[in-house]
């Protein structure tokens, strides 16, 4: 039986990434989506986009690419931030984080961009 705290992370969650989410196995997922998304990212005072932007300078800042890579790729698809705002966040990065890895977001931005680009060309 699905609580209505976790009815409100899976919802959260989709809103967040722009995908449907269902329910999963296992107390991690009990914890991401009844805590994490239910709780943390459902709390007044920032918005979807703030809590965005943040995640992304602290996944930059530990070198998750990889994670940082699904925001953009959730931030383009909701139109929170554009290929011009994503590629300013990574020249800003570079001088708090280090030329490499704010390099290196410029690049998972473009990869992300490339793949949004040919999916909506039907490519």
């Amino acid at each position: 039986m699905t609580t209505e705290r976790r009815r409100r992370g899976l919802a959260k969650m989709s809103e967040v990434y722009g995908w449907e989410f269902s329910d999963g196995p296992g107390e991690h997922f009990a914890v991401t989506a009844d805590h994490l998304f239910a709780d943390i990212w459902s709390r007044p005072g920032l918005s979807i986009r703030d809590r965005r932007l943040l995640l992304l300078g602290a996944l930059s800042a530990q070198g998750l690419f990889d994670i940082a890579e699904i925001q953009i790729g959730a931030a383009l698809h909701n139109e929170e931030l554009t290929e011009d705002q994503l590629r300013e966040i990574a020249l800003f990065l570079c001088h708090y984080i280090g030329w490499p890895a704010g390099t290196k977001f410029d690049g998972v931005v473009g990869k992300v961009v490339a793949q949004a680009k040919k999916r909506s060309n039907g490519s």
